[in-house]
C-alpha cells in the first residue's frame, strides 16, 4: 500500500508507538511522515514523527482524507462498546485515503489479552471472579469487582461480520494459526 503513494507517505498511526516503526525499519524522513495518536503520552525522537494525545473515537483534529494511510494495530478492540468501535472505524475511514486495521478474532479459541483459552466465551460473573483471583495475561489481579468489570469493558473482540459492518466494502485478510483465524486485517484500496 505504501508503494502506491509518492514519498514521503503521510501516515496516521492510531494507538501506536514510534518504537513499532523503528522495528519495521520505516523511519526515513524521505519515505514517511508519521503522526501517532494515542491516549497514552509518548515522546517521539525522529523529526518526521509527531505525537498527538487524543482518543481514536474523535479524530476531529484532522481533516477528511488528510492522510495517505491510516494504520491501527490491535487497538479497535479497546474502543469500549460497539458504538465506540463504530466511531473509531468512521474516523479511520474519514481521515485516510486508505486504511489498514488489524484486530484479534473473537472466535479464536485463545484470548490474547487475558491469555486464557476460551476466556471471551465465559459468563461475565465467572470472568470477574477469575480476574479477582489471578493475574491474567497482561493484567494484574483486580482488587475489586468494579476494577474487574472496568477491565472487561476495556476489551471487546470483534467478529468478521462486525468488521464487515464497521468497514463496508473493505477487504478482510485472515491471519491464521494452525488453520484457525487468529486475527483480521481490514483494508481498502481507494485513492
Amino acid at each position: 500500500m505504501l508503494n502506491d503513494f509518492k514519498p514521503p507517505v503521510k501516515i496516521l498511526d492510531v494507538g501506536g508507538t514510534e518504537i513499532f516503526w523503528k522495528m519495521m525499519g520505516l523511519t526515513a524522513a524521505d519515505t514517511v511522515n508519521i503522526t501517532i495518536v494515542n491516549t497514552d503520552k509518548e515522546a517521539v525522537s525522529l523529526p518526521n514523527f509527531r505525537f498527538i494525545e487524543c482518543d481514536a473515537r474523535d479524530l476531529s483534529a484532522f481533516n477528511d482524507n488528510e492522510f495517505d494511510l491510516v494504520f491501527s494495530n490491535s487497538v479497535i478492540e479497546h474502543a469500549g462498546t460497539y458504538e465506540g468501535q463504530k466511531k473509531m472505524a468512521g474516523e479511520i475511514q474519514r481521515t485516510g485515503k486508505r486504511f489498514f486495521v488489524q484486530t484479534p478474532n473473537y472466535r479464536f479459541p485463545f484470548e490474547p489479552h487475558f491469555m486464557f483459552p476460551l476466556f471471551q466465551f465465559l459468563p461475565k460473573s465467572f470472568k470477574i471472579k477469575m480476574l479477582m483471583s489471578f493475574n491474567m495475561g497482561w493484567f494484574k489481579k483486580c482488587k475489586t469487582k468494579e476494577e474487574a468489570l472496568q477491565l472487561l469493558n476495556y476489551v471487546r473482540l470483534l467478529t468478521k461480520s462486525e468488521l464487515e459492518k464497521l468497514f463496508p466494502g473493505s477487504e478482510i485478510y485472515k491471519e491464521s494459526f494452525l488453520f484457525l483465524t487468529k486475527s483480521f486485517v481490514v483494508y481498502n484500496r481507494k485513492t
